[in-house]
This record gives C-alpha cells, structure tokens and sequence, in this order.
C-alpha cells in the first residue's frame, strides 16, 4: 500500500489548532444570536437560516465535484458559516428565493470563484449580502411588522410598530439627532427585542459568541476592539452618541464575526488594528453622510481590499529573528 508523506520546513510547530476545529468554533459561538433571532422572529428565521446553510452547501458541493474535482470539503463548516453569516445579513421575511440567490452568489462567486477555502478576496457572505441589497433593495430593506421598535412610545414610535416596521438604526438616522438614549429601549437592543436584520438583534448574544472565540483563541482582541472603538471615537466626533451607533445596528456582528475572518483580514497584530480601526470609520462616515442608514458590509469589504496592502507594509517578524539592537 503505497502511502504519501508530505514534508514541509522547519521549524515545525505543533498544535491542536486545524481549520476544522476553528470553523466549528465559530459556529458554536453563533448559536446564541441564533437562538435570539429565532426567539424574536420565529420561524421565518429559521426557515432563512436552513435555506441559506443549504444553499451554501448544495453550491460549495456542485462546484467542488464537478467544477473542481477535488476532495469534498463541506465537513470543515465554512459553508455553514458562510451560510449562517449570510442569513444572519438578511430580513427573515426576504422571500425563499431571494435568499437561496444570495447563497449562490456568496459561495460560487465570493468563495469557489477564487479557488475555494483560503483564496477568496472578498468576505463570502457579505458578497452575498451586498448583491441582494443592489440587486433587490426593496425587499432587503422591509422588515417584519409587529416586532418591538426599540423606541418608547414618547419619541412617536410605538413600542410595536407595527404600521412602518422600521429598524431602529433607521429611525436613529432619519431623526438628525433627535432620538437620544433617553428615548431609546437599551434592554430592548441588548436582549434582541427589536427589529433588523437576524444578527443585528441580541447585543448581549453576540457579545457571548465573542467571549466563546477569545477563550477558544479562535480570534484576537485587536480587530473586534479597534473597530469598535473607532466607531464610538468618530460617532462622537460627528456629534452622534457612541452606544446607539454601537448597539443599534450591525456593528457588533461585523466586528466579532466578519471582520475577523482570517482569510480576508491582515496577519500581524499591527495590521489589524489599523484594519479595524479603517472599518469603523468608513462605517460612521456611511452611517452620517451615506443614503443607506448601515454601513458595516460596505466598510469591511472596502477594507478586505485593501488587506493585501497592509500585509505589504506590515510584516509579520521572522521566526528566530530579534529586534535590531541600537548602536551605542
């Protein structure tokens, strides 16, 4: 029996880390949005969710049998992820077909069309997300009626708005500052009882996945914290109020799950604060001065594009290599 013996250079560094383990990690850390968002939304959530998993997976199999012809590889879970992401991007009453549409696109452009796992450019569901929004605007910007505003019902919005089904990012930029955290549910945003896209809702949940994926060392610190911080420094300097910014959109969702995405995201430690610094910026700027009130997908593929460049000006050291000593 003949066997293959594949020798890489030294030095040779073991560790229980695969790509495996870390993509079932990642969803391991999104089942509790997940459960927020079937809890606020129901079963138009759910059914959004396995159309787009399934989806993701049926193209990722077609292309690597009969495009690629190479070993399946569907057991890793990026399609999943990419599949959950995706869902996760989208109203849960975008109509079925729509949302099998953008899984499609998401893998069979955004992933398989580069070569598969580890080639691809651009953040694969966030492809997807930004060809539904252009393709179908209309329908990736109507939202469930009868789902909590976020609002008390001072501000004018009832606590159920069930007649605009407005998101409260939405409403928070149509009120040109007129909507502070005084008229604002903060419970209602932590705990994912307002409306939005699957992932905008639940802070504290997303907040959980995080904390899953820095114990687990699936991810670092440095891009969810710089974005973040970024967004609340220039949603202050534009005279905005930081924690609405933060809480009321997708932020925290692309921060902790999209931004992080190894594939798309600089290698050093120094190159990703730049990264996630950029994207919180881009993101306050689309947010005051854009017509569309989100601005986290465009921001983190800006920024996936100019991840090559980081990489080039920003290397990573040398293994074995120290620091150049000063001259005395």
């Amino acid at each position: 029996m003949e066997t293959k013996l594949t020798v890489s250079l030294s030095p040779h560094i073991h560790s229980h880390n695969s790509i495996d383990r870390c993509m079932w990690n990642v969803i391991i850390a999104m089942i509790p949005a997940l459960a927020v968002a079937l809890w606020t939304f129901g079963v138009p959530a759910l059914w959004t969710v396995l159309v787009c998993v399934g989806g993701c997976l049926l193209t990722e199999w077609i292309v690597e049998k009969f495009m690629f012809r190479r070993r399946l590889t569907l057991l890793n879970g990026s399609a999943i992820i990419t599949g959950m992401l995706l869902a996760f991007n989208l109203p849960s009453i975008l109509p079925w077909w729509m949302a099998l549409i953008g899984a499609i696109v998401a893998i069979g452009i955004g992933k398989m069309s580069f070569g598969g796992l580890g080639c691809n450019i651009w953040n694969p569901a966030l492809v997807g997300r930004v060809f539904l929004l252009i393709s179908f605007p209309a329908a990736m910007t109507t939202w469930p009626t009868g789902v909590a505003s976020g609002l008390t019902p001072t501000t004018g919005a009832s606590s159920t708005d069930a007649s605009t089904g407005a998101t409260l990012l939405a409403t928070l930029n149509g009120s040109n500052g007129e909507i502070g955290m005084d008229s604002v549910e903060f419970m209602d945003m932590a705990i994912g009882h307002m409306n939005g896209s699957l992932g905008e809702v639940g802070s504290i949940a997303i907040l959980i996945g995080l904390a899953y994926l820095l114990i687990t060392k699936v991810i670092t610190w440095h891009i969810p914290v710089s974005m973040i911080a970024s967004a609340a420094l220039f949603s202050w300097a534009f005279g905005g109020n930081p924690l609405l910014d933060i809480f009321a959109g997708g932020l925290l969702l692309g921060a902790v799950f999209m931004a992080t995405d190894y594939v798309t995201s600089p290698m050093t430690r120094q190159g990703q604060l730049i990264y996630g610094f950029m994207i919180g910026f881009i993101t306050i700027v689309i947010r005051r001065y854009g017509s569309y009130p989100e601005g986290v997908s465009f921001a983190i593929l800006l920024m996936n594009s100019f991840t090559p460049l980081i990489n080039r000006y920003c290397h990573p050291r040398l293994f074995g290599r120290r620091k150049k000593q000063r001259a005395a």
